[in-house]
């Protein structure tokens, strides 16, 4: 019995001792290295760098509540948490508490001003993975309350490895969308026609993210598009946006853009859900305008996220002018000279379009500050037109009509269709019906006979004969009158 006694003695001794080591294995030390993040839903080819910004000293899950966690401040976050009083209070020993209410937008504002404080103060990741696929995972973590961060622009999530945590990449990428308006029906769209001169207006809209990191807009015009520099407007909910909130610069740039717009980050971080920001501005047609088909691009991407290494893909807006000939030519269908025009907007009266020279038998419209001159066909060659809008009629009038033909009644119609060019198919110097163009018809006249010349000489000739004739035939009467 008695060595039954010491028996149960040690059993209990041993029961006590399991008991009393239990909290060490909730409370894992803070430098074994056992936490991990996961986060789900990467974006691959982002890159995902976490910070600790708090020591987990230790931690009891089966605590009443929420769990017992005791933090302190990690060497490189000391200063800077002690100074946000708003959200954590740290007591005498350096235990840090949670004392901002928990609502999303004060955690997300808490993990903003984190991320400021890293970036601002060259604080070094703990590390850095980029994703190779959709899921990117940390290990061999001390344990601790870390700040997540990617390029995306929109995780910067805080949790506390204890010793495993997971994150969910919302993947929320910014978006653009680009437009452009047609003036006719004053709709926004992927294309619209315009001519040599006119004004174009362009919109792109920003779908800013919650989490908005380091967005700059670049926008690139082809050779045929000039930028009004001072046209440039953002808007927020039809509001324009303070001008502290951005940075326009039209000059300088050495990547071949336009213009470009960087945004705050002190406005990015405002921002609280998905935010239009709209930027619109116009462009004039110029001389070096493309005409259909080939068109007049203006294309804009955003880049965004750490050093803008990130960046959407370019959206892209279609302005197309257009072409018409002039083919002159006789009754016959033969090519003739020396004929000009000038070109109208109306059958009678109207505004004269002026047009400029613009090479071997080819013309284009004027743009501002031109002079306008004659379309003059001055070789036996067809005449281009370039610039012009389509679903447009416009009205040539012939100034000079060839030596020798007769004028026209009145001007002649060239009536552009939707996206379509009036140009001809000719060679040579006959005109065919089928090669197309304007084909503009002058007849010749004839010449009247005269007083002078061969035509008196006829007649006086013809009478000589008639009075030989005559003469000869009294003669010849008369000897028969006389029997001789």
């Amino acid at each position: 019995m008695k060595h039954v006694k010491k028996l149960l003695g040690l059993l209990l001794a041993l029961t006590l001792s399991l008991t009393l080591c239990l909290p060490a294995f909730a409370a894992k030390g803070t430098n074994d290295n056992s936490g991990s993040i996961t986060i789900d839903n990467a974006e691959v080819g982002h890159t995902y760098s976490i910070y600790q910004v708090m020591v987990l000293e230790s931690y009891d899950t089966k605590a009443d509540g929420d769990g017992a966690y005791a933090y302190k401040a990690h060497p490189d976050w000391a200063s800077w948490l002690s100074s946000q009083t708003q959200y954590v209070s740290i007591d005498n020993q350096g235990y840090i508490t949670w004392v901002g209410d928990k609502s999303a937008d004060t955690i997300a504002t808490f993990a903003k001003n984190a991320l400021a404080h890293a970036k601002s103060n060259n604080i070094t990741p703990v590390k850095e993975v980029p994703a190779t696929d959709t899921t990117v995972r940390f290990t061999g973590l001390n344990l601790g309350y870390y700040l997540v961060d990617t390029t995306v622009g929109t995780l910067c999530s805080l949790d506390t490895t204890a010793p495993d945590v997971k994150m969910q990449e919302k993947n929320d990428l910014p978006e653009i969308k680009k437009e452009v308006k047609e003036d006719s029906t004053g709709n926004w769209g992927e294309e619209n026609t315009a001519e040599i001169g006119d004004t174009v207006e362009f919109k792109t809209t920003i779908t800013a993210k919650k989490g908005a990191q380091s967005y700059e807009l670049h926008d690139v015009m082809s050779k045929g598009l000039t930028l009004n520099d001072d046209s440039i407007k953002v808007q927020v909910n039809n509001t324009d946006l303070a001008a502290t909130n951005y940075t326009v610069e039209t000059s300088g740039l050495n990547d071949g853009c336009d213009f470009e717009i960087e945004f705050a980050q002190t406005y990015l971080d405002t921002l609280t859900q998905d935010t239009e920001i709209v930027v619109t501005y116009t462009a004039v047609v110029n001389e070096e305008a493309e005409v259909y088909t080939v068109p007049n691009t203006n294309k804009t991407q955003l880049k965004f996220g750490d050093d803008h290494r990130d960046e959407t893909t370019w959206k892209e807006t279609k302005t197309y002018t257009f072409t018409f000939d002039i083919v002159k030519t006789d009754n016959k269908d033969e090519l003739i000279t020396g004929a000009e025009f000038k070109l109208y907007d109306s059958e009678t009266g109207g505004k004269e379009i002026p047009v400029v020279a613009d090479g071997a038998n080819t013309y284009r419209l004027a743009k501002d500050g031109e002079t306008g001159v004659a379309i003059v066909v001055n070789k036996n060659h067809y005449i281009t037109v370039n610039g012009l809008d389509d679903n447009t009629t416009y009205w040539l009038e012939e100034t000079k009509t060839p030596e020798g033909y007769h004028k026209l009644t009145g001007r002649v119609e060239v009536a552009l269709g939707e996206k379509q060019n009036i140009s001809t198919t000719m060679t040579g110097t006959t005109w065919v019906e089928g090669n197309g163009g304007v084909h503009v018809v002058n007849k010749p006249g004839k010449a009247l006979p005269s007083t002078g010349g061969m035509g008196t000489a006829l007649f006086y000739i013809g009478g000589g004969v008639l009075v030989v004739g005559a003469a000869a035939l009294f003669v010849l009467k008369k000897r028969k009158d006389t029997g001789k």
